[in-house]
């Protein structure tokens, strides 16, 4: 089906990537300075805030600055060059750091004082016990870790890891300051004995000159082998006082440089590029290639320079000078560098009250009975909804099939996985049992590459077969295939989800699994693993829908179909959500699908390119963005289909890394019950009106009025949802009695 989406195309119907990226970190912002949420919840967004601007700087600023000295020109598809994204980011993300201060100075630091808890903003603060015991914990624990480096002839500029808190000094060597210099200076002048090129120390010019000709450049890093603060004597005796570790050794440095007077002392922080550039055609072993491009990851252009607001002048020139850095990188920080210490804050013993109450995912009534993980397969599929429900299911499927003497192979994809994976154990005792472990490990996952290899060469180690990604594309999708042999024949069993096989991350991630042994399921995934494997692509799929190939078509053919029963007068409406949505064709297939008359909820977590409300283009169409306790990260996608109601859930967002440059898998939802059960989810999510930002006309995102509505909190209410079922099923002792929840409102 040919369609002509060109009038849609034009650059004033799109927003910049970038710039919708740090709207996303807004909404997370907005989060830190909500005075209804619990304070120490506050102070977790404030973080979030803090690590999201970090991997931004690293990886998307850095791309706009390696287009900009490539000379790129083109523009993106909201028409702005690389050049103009870069201006505005520096305008919106150093408004963004002001707010971020502004709120942890103004309203954080007060209310955690009255909580019971001090941070103590200088060490100038100080009691002179708290002063004592300060000094004293310098002297046995901070002292013997640190390395002063000096800057002069003989020794360069030290290199600066990238993320790493610093504090860099100006000394001057004792004895030889300016009154030194002078007197003997005037002794000289006696004996008619003048060094040629100096001038009359009276001159005002000639002592700055000569003061600075004198001061020295050096720096400390701050260790992040020890904790970020410490934990001192309280004023009264009362509460909980800590103090930062830069403030104790910015405190303590004249004891690193005993021949020099310290002039000045102020922390600063740099980022670098981290955006790994992988030849893959010239690499003739990717995983060595990887190894070597990590090392160079943390000595990359400094990107983003932070400085304390009260730097001294003449340090932050040197700092200028050495990173080459322009003032537009530069951010003047009022306040502590490096706010992601306020996770570690988050994890003091005491302040329950002012969290909101762990949440213990619920257990899978499928699974609660006798029966062994395969009889519970078999009889029917399982839907996953985590991290309201238990992610053991998944890990308890690799470890069974690990165990199980019928089991012939395992095959999976690992895209990120936890530091003491369980899954990674099971798939290694699979191989040491003697069964066919196959393993895809995704060497190119960002910021777990180093992870990744360890995880990778002990599978090889243990008989797994590896792969090591393909080669161009990243393989993003989470497919498990278990093969069996039983009394009727080989059976394949399957795992599809929307999140990684991460232990860790599912008890903060939402995403949704499916547990099947359908015939023509297995069949897919055999057909996707021996794609990875052995470069053989199949045909057709049976269900199964795979990118880089096939998936961007079929998003288009089925919004398509939408919008072709909207132009007959039938009934047409899509539901996605998605993380990101930036890819143009899609968005374009979407606005010519409103513009005919199709009803569209996007339900978007963070980047949405798309803008509502243009007359006759974007008129029918809704974006929600949800930000809550966990992060939102399923991917659902519902299409009316004149009453058929075709439901599917994957790996992929509609962005064109994921539909073009990465191993996708989307996969229908067919089972009735569960396919209920995941409209279900998107209902709830539409109803939200205490976590749902709304994206207006205007560009901006908006809390729903909520005046005279029943409160709903998506987040909360499938919790209490989880956990009633799975004690209806205790209480009932029968896996299979609860229905699904009657939904909020009719699609």
């Amino acid at each position: 089906m040919d369609y002509d989406y060109t009038p849609y195309l034009k650059p004033e119907y799109y927003v910049n990537r970038e710039l919708s990226w740090l709207q996303f970190n807004e909404r997370v912002l907005s989060e830190a300075r909500d005075k209804n949420l619990p304070l120490f919840e506050r102070l977790k967004s404030l973080n979030f805030t803090s690590s999201n601007l970090d991997e931004f700087h690293m990886i998307r600023v850095a791309s706009l600055k390696d287009m900009v000295h490539a000379g790129y020109s083109k523009t993106d598809i909201a028409g702005m060059t690389a050049k103009e994204q870069l201006a505005a980011i520096s305008v919106k993300t150093h408004e963004m750091v002001q707010v971020q201060y502004s709120t942890y100075n103004r309203s954080l630091l007060p209310a955690l004082e009255r909580a019971g808890l001090k941070i103590v903003s200088s060490h100038e603060d100080l009691t002179e016990e708290q002063a004592a015991y300060v000094d004293d914990y310098f002297e046995e624990n901070i002292y013997p870790v640190l390395t002063p480096m000096a800057m002069d002839s003989s020794r360069p500029f030290p290199l600066i890891r990238n993320k790493s808190l610093n504090i860099g000094a100006l000394i001057l060597k004792k004895g030889e300051g300016l009154g030194a210099k002078a007197e003997k200076k005037e002794s000289k002048k006696d004996e008619g004995k003048k060094e040629e090129g100096k001038k009359d120390v009276s001159g005002k010019g000639d002592k700055q000159k000569k003061e600075k000709a004198e001061l020295e450049f050096a720096t400390v890093q701050v260790p992040s082998v020890l904790p970020r603060f410490l934990t001192i004597p309280f004023a009264d005796g009362q509460g909980v006082t800590v103090i930062l570790l830069e403030e104790v050794i910015e405190r303590n440095i004249g004891k690193l440089f005993l021949s020099y007077d310290v002039v000045c002392a102020h922390p600063y922080r740099v980022m670098r590029n981290a955006d790994l550039s992988i030849d893959e055609e010239d690499a003739a072993d990717l995983l060595k290639e990887i190894q070597k491009q990590l090392k160079k990851r943390q000595w990359g252009e400094v990107i983003r320079l932070e400085v304390e607001d009260k730097v001294d002048k003449r340090l932050l020139k040197i700092l200028k000078t050495e990173f080459s850095i322009g003032e537009e990188d530069i951010f003047y920080i009022p306040g502590p560098l490096d706010l992601t210490f306020l996770m570690k804050l988050y994890g003091l013993e005491g302040f329950e009250k002012y969290k909101i109450p762990k949440y213990t995912p619920a257990a899978v009534p499928e699974f609660m009975n006798d029966d062994d993980i395969f009889t519970n397969i078999r009889k029917g599929d399982i839907l996953l909804h985590h991290p309201y429900q238990s992610f053991d299911p998944v890990v308890n499927f690799v470890k069974s099939a690990a165990k199980d003497p019928d089991v012939l192979a395992i095959k999976q994809t690992l895209y990120r996985v936890s530091g003491n994976s369980p899954i990674i154990a099971a798939l290694a005792q699979a191989a040491e049992n003697g069964k066919q472990v196959s393993v895809l490990v995704e060497l190119k996952a960002r910021f777990d590459e180093e992870n990744n290899i360890v995880w990778a060469k002990m599978l090889e180690k243990a008989g797994c077969h590896v792969i090591y990604g393909l080669l161009g594309l990243k393989t993003h999708s989470k497919i498990t295939l278990v093969v069996r042999r039983e009394e009727t024949g080989i059976r394949r069993y399957v795992h599809l989800g929307t999140g990684n096989y991460n232990d860790s991350t599912a008890k903060l991630y939402t995403d949704c699994g499916l547990l099947t042994c359908d015939e023509r399921i297995g069949e897919d995934a055999t057909a996707v693993f021996n794609m990875l494997s052995g470069y053989s692509e199949p045909e057709r799929w049976n269900k199964l829908v795979v990118a880089p190939l096939w998936m961007r078509d079929r998003f288009l053919h089925l919004i398509a179909m939408e919008e072709e029963n909207a132009r007959k007068g039938l009934k047409a409406h899509i539901v996605a959500k998605m993380n990101s949505l930036c890819d143009r064709d899609i968005i374009a297939a979407l606005y010519r699908a409103s513009a005919a008359g199709v009803k569209i909820d996007l339900i978007v977590r963070g980047i949405c390119c798309l803008k509502v409300g243009i007359p006759g283009i974007s008129e029918n169409i809704t974006v929600r963005s949800i930000v809550g306790n966990f992060l939102e990260h399923a991917r659902i996608f519902y299409f009316y289909s004149n009453g058929s109601e075709e439901v599917y859930m994957g790996s992929a967002d509609w962005m064109p890394r994921n539909l073009d440059k990465r191993v996708e898998i989307v996969f229908p939802v067919e089972d009735e019950k569960i396919k209920k059960e995941v409209m279900h989810i998107l209902e709830i999510q539409m109803a939200d009106n205490r976590k749902a930002h709304v994206l207006q006309a205007d560009g901006a995102y908006e809390k729903i009025d909520r005046r005279g509505k029943t409160l709903v909190n998506a987040q909360e209410y499938f919790c209490q949802e989880a956990t009633e079922k799975a004690k209806v099923v205790l209480e009932s002792n029968d896996s299979r009695i609860f229905r699904p929840a009657e939904p909020v409102e009719d699609f």
